[in-house]
């Protein structure tokens, strides 16, 4: 467990400083993608994505040597790049090339003439430089990682083993999509063996028993895009998407046995990734056969967002994506976005009194509601539920599984539409039924929090919420703010009161302030 994760819970998160857009120019044997990012910080978010599908990888295998047409239509790319970055008043370029370019003869002069179409030197990474590049960028997108990464390109695939920030030593083989299919002459029986024989002395993939297996890379995300069309899942998000390990294997399965365009949904995949569908669901498949995981987890993180987390600050590093993003979200658009670090120790209060175990997760989440509470005030009332829902569940925050988007999705509802309210059962079949208890008590809190500030900051730390004794929920108001009591706020209070079982109380005061508007004697 991070040691510095508990201040994290305690204070607004420290904030990097911004030194503008950033760009990662990423060379890889099958795509040439140019991303770039609104800073150098704990939780960059992208502002340009693109892809060129160069193919650099094809044919490397069998004749040494990058192909003149890849070679043209990558430099091509590249110098669009360029403009692109000059454009977007980038301060910062880092560009790469993997597999395909170190593998081939010709490769050096290549990455000498990628250079000077994208004006920025280009390294070529080795293979387990790529790995750990890889295994940083899972560490960057999820919150305390456990298990083994595994990168599939188009000319190699890296493994590397990791555990909370740690990472392990990296291997690389040449199972990416384009090499297997190349070596194997587009025969899926003669991909299997050859996938078989380079893992067999894969000793990493021992360390992967009952773990989780971080897939990385283009297809294994277009594999997990069809999986999900084919369970008409509700999130679109593909960054943390869980499937169980025998699962996945089934469905790879499939994926090796049937053509690629009669499976369901394939125009979601585009065309030119289709026929690598079928190599790298025979990777996945037997990464699990051999490794036995637990789960497979789909990261849209990897080699560069690896590469900007490394260039941060240890303490940068040791900071919660999640809460980062949040507090980025909050900052922007909360109506007093002080009030948001009110309502976090406003709910620690609270929660402490009902004496309820919560987890480090639990608060996390907890906390990260408070910082998305307010972000959407500008919308029409009518609307600000599904528009928060919608925010939280496709929003671009990484440190946060499918549950807990669900959770603070449905937290939102809840806080705009009422307790009783029958929130989005599509969202609610992913949470447990004590984290959907956990969003409708948050949200309660919050309702009775919002109708006594206003959304303002300064008023919750005088106007404390607890569970007292003889049963009651108790909520104080200073003599100056008694005013505040209403038939709005009573009927609030009672709507959580009645959740958690106890009797509501509004005290101002010395005196206390009962349930049904009569005032008694503290």
């Amino acid at each position: 467990m991070n040691l510095l994760m508990p201040k994290l819970f305690t204070a607004t998160p420290m904030r990097p400083e911004v030194k503008g857009p950033v760009a990662v120019v990423d060379i890889g044997s099958n795509s040439v993608r140019l991303v770039g990012y609104d800073g150098l910080t704990r939780a960059p978010t992208p502002i340009f994505n693109e892809k060129a599908l160069c193919a650099l990888g094809h044919g490397v295998a069998k004749t040494g040597e990058l192909a003149e047409a890849s070679v043209a239509k990558a430099l091509a790319a590249l110098r669009r790049y360029r403009a692109l970055i000059k454009i977007m008043n980038v301060q910062q370029v880092y560009a790469f090339a993997t597999a395909a370019a170190r593998d081939a003869s010709n490769g050096p002069a290549f990455v000498a003439e990628a250079s000077a179409a994208i004006g920025a030197p280009v390294s070529l990474l080795s293979g387990r430089r790529e790995a750990e590049l890889s295994a940083l960028g899972v560490i960057a997108g999820f919150h305390e990682p456990d298990g083994v990464v595994a990168d599939l390109g188009g000319g190699s695939l890296e493994l590397i083993d990791i555990k909370g920030a740690k990472v392990g030593k990296g291997i690389t083989l040449p199972l990416g999509g384009l090499s297997l299919m190349d070596a194997s002459n587009q025969s899926l029986r003669n991909a299997m063996r050859i996938a078989q024989e380079s893992l067999e002395d894969a000793k990493l993939l021992a360390k992967l028993r009952g773990r989780t297996l971080y897939a990385v890379g283009g297809t294994w995300r277009a594999l997990a895009k069809l999986h999900m069309r084919q369970r008409n899942y509700l999130l679109s998000i593909m960054h943390g998407y869980n499937i169980p390990a025998r699962e996945a294997s089934d469905f790879a399965g499939l994926v090796e046995r049937v053509n690629a365009e009669a499976l369901i949904s394939v125009e979601a995949v585009t065309p030119a990734r289709r026929p690598l569908l079928a190599y790298g669901a025979i990777v996945l498949d037997e990464i699990i056969r051999k490794a036995q995981p637990k789960q497979v987890t789909i990261s849209a993180t990897g080699v560069r967002e690896g590469l900007l987390y490394e260039q941060l600050s240890s303490a940068e590093q040791r900071l919660d994506p999640l809460i980062f993003g949040a507090q980025v979200f909050n900052d922007a658009y909360s109506r007093s976005p002080r009030h948001a670090e009110d309502l976090r120790q406003w709910t620690d209060r609270f929660m402490d009194s009902l004496r309820l175990e919560e987890s480090l997760e639990d608060k996390r989440l907890r906390h990260a509601a408070c910082l998305l509470a307010d972000v959407n005030w500008r919308a029409h009332p009518d609307y600000r539920s599904e528009q928060s829902l919608n925010i939280v569940v496709n929003g671009a925050f990484t440190g946060i599984d499918h549950p807990g988007r669900c959770f603070l999705a449905l937290t939102m509802s809840y806080r705009y539409l009422g307790l009783d309210a029958d929130v989005n059962p599509q969202i609610r079949v992913h949470v447990s039924p004590r984290l959907l208890d956990r969003a409708r008590l948050l949200a309660g809190a919050m309702r009775v929090g919002y109708v006594v500030s206003a959304g303002m900051a300064d008023v919750l730390p005088r106007a404390p919420l607890a569970a007292a004794a003889k049963g009651r929920l108790v909520l104080t108001l200073p003599p100056d703010l008694a005013d505040l009591g209403s038939e709005r706020l009573s009927n609030r209070l009672k709507q959580l009161a009645k959740l958690i079982g106890r009797e509501p109380a509004i005290q101002i005061g010395l005196a206390v302030k009962a349930g049904n508007g009569a005032v008694e004697t503290a």
